[in-house]
């Protein structure tokens, strides 16, 4: 097997590692928040942003 193929089946493997690790994480996640109403996020949303022009709330 050439070196070239190794590294495109050592990169896939890795890929498939990386999905199948969110896929634990997201099955954990839906287990430990049930019942209830907001479904789980496998992303995190960005941080709030500072706007200078917004005005705070009364």
């Amino acid at each position: 097997m050439s070196d070239k193929n190794r590294d495109l089946k050592a990169g896939k493997k890795a890929e498939d590692d990386r999905r199948a690790l969110k896929e634990e994480k997201l099955e954990e996640g839906l287990k430990e928040s049930f019942p209830a109403s907001d479904p789980v996020s496998v992303i995190q949303p960005h941080p709030a942003r500072h706007d200078p022009d917004r005005k705070p709330k009364a």
